[in-house]
């Protein structure tokens, strides 16, 4: 196995933790410039991560039969969109962020044990490790793609009147 290749689904389930671990940081802050700061990583973090999964992960996922979680993975992300969207103009320190974050918070937790319970496992029957590899590869090539353009969260307000279609 080449050094540099990584599993699509370790990959997605190290970005699940990653993000979870800076979800707490963020509720646990008491700096309003300072949670406004791991709010932005965050959100951005979380935006690469389900464009990613949406354009690339998933449609393969559903060439392997997963359907059923998919279309359920699919309108949890809308869920987190809406919520993005909603945070997006809103100062830490108002009440409806913190009210807004805490369920963002909880629906992202929520979405990454399902993902991780019932569909990665589901991938790991029917793609084989070449497959993975290749998926992880084109998903931080996209994830990179949209870093680089700044801002990624601020395309969540665009996407929040249906879920992605299942391709």
């Amino acid at each position: 196995m080449n050094q540099k290749e990584i599993d699509a689904i370790e990959l997605l389930t190290a970005q699940h933790r990653e993000m979870e671990e800076l979800l707490h940081r963020v509720a646990d802050s008491d700096d309003e410039a300072t949670r406004k700061a791991l709010y932005v990583r965050v959100a951005d973090l979380l935006t690469v991560h389900i464009k990613s999964e949406e354009e690339i992960f998933y449609p393969a996922a559903h060439q392997a039969r997963t359907e059923d979680d998919l279309l359920e993975s699919l309108e949890e992300h809308l869920s987190l969109k809406r919520l993005l969207a909603d945070l997006q103009d809103m100062a830490p320190s108002e009440k409806p962020f913190e009210a807004k974050f805490k369920v963002l918070k909880e629906q992202a937790e929520h979405h990454h044990r399902e993902e991780e319970t019932h569909l990665f496992p589901a991938v790991l029957t029917v793609l084989d490790f070449p497959q993975r590899a290749t998926l992880a590869a084109q998903m931080l090539a996209r994830q990179a793609e949209l870093a680089r353009r700044g801002e990624p969260r601020q395309s969540m307000t665009e996407e929040t009147a249906a879920a992605a279609p299942l391709k």
